[in-house]
């Protein structure tokens, strides 16, 4: 069993789910333990993502419900109600310069 933990701190580490249970191309929400909510994602070659759920945008927690896609070689996912694209590896807006989310650091154990 491989268990995937993100990172909501420096030098902290959460266990989210056994990495088995995520679908590649689909996300998750994961409720951190400060009440914010991480959006995490697996993508067809087996990579983890962990960025903030909240879309900047709208303030709704949706983000792990956009559809992951790649755009010039980078991961992204497109909020499900603006439909602005979230840089995987960065949080970087790719549709709004200057806009960003969080991103958490992830790792497997197991």
């Amino acid at each position: 069993m491989t268990t995937l933990e993100l990172s909501p701190s420096p030098g902290s580490w959460l266990p989210v789910c056994e990495t088995a249970l995520l679908t590649p191309g689909r996300g998750v929400a994961a409720l951190l333990p400060d009440g914010r909510q991480a959006a995490v994602f697996r993508d067809r070659s087996g990579r983890a993502y962990a960025i903030d759920n909240r879309d900047p945008f709208t303030g709704a927690q949706v983000l792990s419900r956009g559809l992951v896609g790649s755009a010039d070689g980078r991961p992204f996912v497109a909020s499900p109600l603006l439909k602005q694209r979230f840089d995987l590896e960065t949080g970087r807006c790719l549709d709004e310069e200057g806009v960003t989310v969080a991103v958490y650091p992830v790792r497997t154990l197991g």
